[in-house]
């Protein structure tokens, strides 16, 4: 940088504040923003930044703080949920998209035989499938800050795609150590200098992973105890940062991933009390440095190659991004996913990553690759991970478009012939009724159209049918004719009142009693001569209501008597509002007569609470 001046900060804050929000209103995301930043501001823009290296090197702690806080997403228990996924999964897509890539760089020149001049230049290796191997396991690592963050941004970390792209990510930092260790014994630089036995590099790893999980276990929430106890943030914050950059040291000594240990940090402070303190601490900190760590890596993007030979390094980004969505595609498949999620899957890892700028620097140095492929593959990765983004948007967009078509599922045979209760919907409030029911001993039959909240139910053990309960032909199978009581609790309010109006109709002495979202909602289920309507919100928010005055010093009789005749007087009003509610002028006054009568009962009720105080 110019002198490590202040003003070469500034120059970063201002670029990010401009570039940022410009991308993301343009719904190109903020990972693609801040991209572009750095290469207008690196050698190959306004040359602000003479050495984006320095800058790249620094901002990886964003990267590392990232991985902090996902840990503390994961606590063990759900670590070990994922084992399967991570290894297996995660193990499938490095080897294939290694044995893939590999393959083709032998093929396309890279042992001095170039089948595709043009593609990549021959280069003359002593050992092309040694080299191969290399290249092709560092261009299956994806980039995990890129990936995160734009799922992060979408709010689809947990969706079962988000969820297994992160396994496989975690996968990818794992292998990535052993990777780096392995590279001076496979190239041409091997000495005792220069490389330790491998078995000695796997126990310092192993002794490193099992320190930081079995002190970290014993010290982390015990330091974190003695530092609350101090009421001063600023420490607060001073321990959390020293928590992830020790971790990452400690990792970095033994020659792992700095994220990794920051990652199993944040995973063994899952648990404690202290985790969404720490989330508000390391935040800012993730988010500017993560910034950071992008703008350096579109200052690291060597334009002036992809100026002279844009075909071939084209060429490389969509052979890169086609042969890995492929078989994220595939692999997302394998692993259960919908053939929607498996698609963004792909789009979303298909990007080279961050960690290969460290492989390819060394394998040039042990003598696996030389200068110019070197350079080429920084480009191409470079470039990838400014195309994912739009990628994502691109295969977003197209998903919109082309709306699922779900085959129609068959509706369930039910085979409870006596239900004293049909529930028609079984979402929050239809499971509150039936778990009631249930403890009671009392029958009843459960139909929800929800075949995805059908399938979730029965993991739990609940008996519950697939169907439309406003289909005339479900309600007769399910014997409505024989049951005492039908409880409408499904969400959607049209598909509520379809039901209440074909139960009524068909099975006029049964009792209906049915879930209103809202006053408008009430009224036209009250249409229907509904038995009992009950607004979802309306009890909650009085209990709520009885909890406030209690806690404004208000004594539980009388908080409860002002409760009770606010009840009384919303559920007056609300039949006396049900005769004009299609005329809005009349439901206005109705609304202000009831608010002015409201406030004329409690004034009378404080009249004569402050009489009865007198008289004590």
């Amino acid at each position: 940088m110019h002198n490590g001046s202040l003003g070469i900060v500034l120059v970063f804050l201002l670029a990010a504040v401009i570039a940022v929000p410009l991308f993301r209103k343009l719904g190109l995301g903020a990972v693609l923003g801040y991209l572009a930043a750095g290469v207008a501001l690196g050698p190959q823009g306004m040359k602000l930044v003479d050495d984006p290296t320095s800058i790249l090197g620094a901002s990886e702690f964003g990267v590392v703080m990232l991985l902090f806080i996902i840990g503390l997403e994961l606590s063990p228990a759900r670590l070990w949920v994922m084992r399967k996924r991570v290894f297996g999964i995660g193990g499938l897509q490095v080897a294939l998209t290694a044995a893939a890539l590999g393959g083709l760089l032998v093929a396309y020149g890279l042992g001095g035989k170039a089948v595709a001049p043009g593609i990549l230049p021959p280069a003359t290796l002593v050992h092309p499938w040694t080299s191969a191997v290399v290249v092709g396991i560092g261009l299956a690592l994806s980039s995990t800050a890129v990936g995160l963050q734009l799922l992060a941004e979408r709010k689809e970390l947990t969706t079962d795609y988000g969820r297994l792209a992160f396994a496989i990510l975690l996968f990818q930092d794992l292998i990535a150590i052993p990777l780096l260790v392995a590279i001076p014994l496979l190239g041409e630089t091997q000495s005792a200098q220069h490389a330790i036995p491998l078995w000695q590099a796997a126990l310092r790893a192993l002794g490193a992973i099992a320190g930081v999980v079995i002190f970290g276990r014993l010290l982390l929430r015990q330091l974190f105890l003695a530092v609350a106890r101090t009421q001063m943030p600023e420490v607060f914050t001073a321990s959390a940062l020293l928590v992830v950059a020790g971790t990452a040291w400690l990792m970095q000594l033994a020659g792992l991933s700095m994220g990794l240990g920051a990652f199993l940090a944040g995973v063994l402070l899952a648990d404690s009390e202290f985790r969404h303190e720490l989330e508000a601490q390391i935040e800012p900190f993730k988010g500017l440095l993560l910034g950071l760590f992008f703008m350096a890596v579109g200052m690291s993007l060597d334009l002036h190659l992809v100026a002279r030979e844009p075909m071939s390094v084209a060429a490389g980004v969509g052979i890169l991004l086609a042969v890995k969505g492929v078989l994220l595609y595939a692999l997302g498949r394998l692993g259960k996913l919908r053939n929607r999620g498996a698609l963004m899957l792909g789009a979303a890892l298909a990007l080279g990553g961050e960690f290969a700028f460290v492989v390819f620097g060394e394998a040039l140095k042990a003598g696996l690759i030389d200068v110019a492929l070197r350079d080429r593959l920084v480009v191409i990765v470079g470039l990838s991970m400014a195309a994912t983004p739009l990628l994502v948007l691109g295969a977003s967009n197209w998903l919109l478009t082309h709306p699922d078509t779900k085959s129609k599922r068959p509706f369930d045979t039910i085979d409870n012939e006596n239900p004293r209760v049909i529930i028609a919907g079984f979402g929050r409030v239809g499971q509150i009724v039936g778990r009631v029911l249930a403890a009671q001993k009392i029958s009843f039959t459960a139909l929800e159209n929800s075949a995805e909240q059908v399938d979730f139910m029965r993991r739990f053990g609940n008996q519950i049918y697939f169907g439309d309960p406003a289909r005339v032909e479900l309600l007769r199978a399910a014997h409505v004719e024989r049951a005492e009581v039908f409880v409408v609790a499904t969400d959607d309010p049209d598909a509520n009142i379809r039901t209440a109006r074909i139960v009524k109709r068909l099975f006029p002495h049964i009792k209906v009693y049915a879930r209103a979202r809202n006053r408008q909602h009430a009224y036209k289920l009250m249409d229907l001569n509904v038995d009992k309507v009950v607004r979802e919100t309306f009890d909650g928010s009085l209990d709520l209501t009885r909890n406030v005055l209690e806690g404004l010093g208000f004594s539980s009789d009388i908080a409860a008597d002002r409760v009770e005749r606010f009840r009384k007087h919303d559920e007056r009003m609300l039949r006396e509002q049900y005769l004009v509610y299609d005329d809005e002028a009349a439901l206005l006054q109705s609304a202000e007569d009831s608010r002015r009568e409201l406030q004329q009962l409690f004034e009378a009720d404080t009249e004569s609470d402050a009489a009865g105080e007198s008289a004590k």
